[in-house]
């Protein structure tokens, strides 16, 4: 489970968060959306603890910001980043070796296929496009088998078979009883995916909705009603 209680954070006078709290279950696929300016990427830097700030974030109930806690949190950024002198299995290796995973070649193998990086996986970092780059973060943050994982707009670069798959992938991450939060405008590629929907605007959330209360309404109507008003 993901929490996120009372997360404030200023920047001189201004909040770009002010406030925010919302929670995504075990097995539940949240969405976080809004209009440029929002907040939401000021929200999950936070999260991702790529930001102080003020209030508290749990991650399976323990402080996101305890070693235990990372443990179990994968995150995939909008803009990958990766080591120019590492080759792409050299970057699954490094987290392997990171978080002392028990993975075997069978499982990597596996995922580089799954994501169409065999015959990538030789190739430096800086040789990559932001396609592949996005794709080998992707497969960074699936190693680890988390329980919570953040993915931050992240089917942009990504061509269509890459999107089909991941969204097969996010399908079996709930399946599995992990906790997804992805943050996206891009509403067409999620409209599939989402079980609990968080509005952001000027800071704050200004509405929330589970897919099972609003059944058959459109998702886009309900962003635009939800920052119109």
């Amino acid at each position: 489970m993901l929490e996120i209680r009372n997360l404030t954070k200023t920047y001189g006078k201004y909040k770009a968060a002010d406030n925010v709290s919302f929670a995504v279950g075990n097995g539940e696929i949240g969405i976080l959306l809004g209009p440029n300016g929002a907040g939401k990427s000021t929200v999950i830097k936070s999260i991702a603890g790529l930001l102080r700030y003020q209030g508290s974030v749990y991650i399976k109930g323990m402080d996101a910001r305890s070693i235990e806690a990372k443990k179990g949190f994968a995150y995939v950024p909008e803009l990958p980043a990766m080591y120019e002198a590492l080759t792409v299995r050299e970057h699954l290796d490094f987290i392997v070796h990171a978080y002392h995973l028990q993975i075997t070649e069978d499982e990597t193998r596996k995922l580089l296929e799954r994501f169409e990086l065999s015959d990538k996986q030789d190739k430096l970092g800086n040789e990559l496009s932001k396609g592949m780059m996005q794709k080998v973060s992707i497969c960074c943050a699936l190693i680890i088998h988390p329980d919570v994982i953040l993915l931050d707009e992240p089917m942009v670069g990504l061509d269509p078979a890459a999107i089909k798959e991941l969204k097969q992938v996010i399908l079996e991450l709930k399946a599995e009883g992990v906790t997804v939060l992805i943050s996206t405008h891009m509403l067409e590629m999620v409209k599939e995916l989402w079980d609990i929907m968080f509005v952001m605007d000027k800071g704050h959330i200004v509405a929330s909705y589970r897919k099972s209360d609003v059944k058959e309404e459109d998702l886009e109507e309900l962003f635009f009603h939800a920052t119109e008003t």
